[in-house]
């Protein structure tokens, strides 16, 4: 069932609104919670303006602020805080899907680098607070693109995943169910994915 939201902190509000009390949703746990956008343009830095600038950080890093928040109110509330001592159990995973311009960015993409850059620190800061709690946060770097595995079979986007220049959208959901999975005694926190004719 889809749900359609921005990044503004009222939407997104009322899309999670919309799945705590959508019938088929209110009684099942969220158990895995994916960050994944596209917002970037590239500009020559005297061309560029501090509008733009701005709102291409407000786009990745307090979008991706305004969803953690929601994620993990959510989490919380479906399970009581960790008591001190006992067995800690895994509450839910949030994963952002970041790129490799949060490492290192090109000329021109100034904006896009400081934004990517910014969610992962963001989701670094959210694993050192969150980790202790029973929320595992992972910040992926998915170098190359993902290509939806129900494209026409010998189609050109199709022979570019079969020659490892592009990575299948199922593939790369196989790897987060598996992060997902991930126990309390070993938490994955950073993971560089790439098709293996992507150069790096």
């Amino acid at each position: 069932m889809p749900i359609t939201t921005d990044t503004t902190a009222p939407s997104l509000k009322s899309a999670f609104e919309k799945i705590r009390s959508h019938p088929k949703l209110s009684n099942l746990p969220l158990s895995i919670a994916v960050w994944n956008i596209k917002h970037s343009h590239k500009t020559p830095f005297e061309e560029e303006t501090a509008e733009r600038f701005g709102e291409s950080l407000q786009t990745y890093i307090t979008g991706a602020f305004n969803f953690s928040h929601e994620v993990v109110k959510m989490i919380v509330s479906q399970s009581p805080e960790p008591e001190s001592g006992k067995p800690l159990q895994k509450r839910g995973t949030l994963i952002f899907t970041g790129t490799l311009g949060a490492l290192r960015t090109n000329s021109g993409y100034g904006a896009y680098g400081a934004g990517r850059s910014g969610v992962r620190m963001l989701a670094q800061s959210l694993a050192r607070e969150m980790s202790p709690r029973g929320i595992h946060v992972v910040h992926t770097i998915a170098n190359g693109g993902i290509r939806d595995e129900t494209e026409e079979k010998g189609g050109e986007e199709w022979e570019k995943t079969q020659r490892g220049e592009r990575m299948k959208a199922e593939s790369v959901g196989k790897t987060y169910l598996w992060l997902a999975s991930q126990g309390v005694d070993l938490w994955t926190h950073e993971l560089d994915m790439r098709p293996a004719a992507e150069k790096f």
